[in-house]
């Protein structure tokens, strides 16, 4: 495989039902439970957007759960 400064290849962003967030090569289907993300380019690219959007990497449905504790916490305290 090329070194990452060689790649030349064009990617998409991927995102899961969890909101992780990868890249993959363009030209190809994402793999099952993976939906593009309206973003392609250079891989650097496709990483540097990663960067920008992936902000709380805790899995969606473990933010959900953490959500759902605070606010039982927080119910129960009144």
């Amino acid at each position: 495989m090329a070194e990452d400064s060689e790649d030349d290849r064009v990617y998409t962003v991927v995102v899961n039902e969890e909101e992780q967030y990868s890249i993959w090569p363009a030209d190809r289907v994402p793999p099952a439970g993976w939906t593009a993300a309206g973003r392609a380019g250079t891989k650097a690219e496709c990483l540097a957007h990663i960067e920008l959007v992936w902000t709380d990497m805790r899995p969606l449905s473990l933010r959900r759960r953490m959500a759902a504790d605070a606010a039982t916490k927080t119910g129960s305290q009144d």
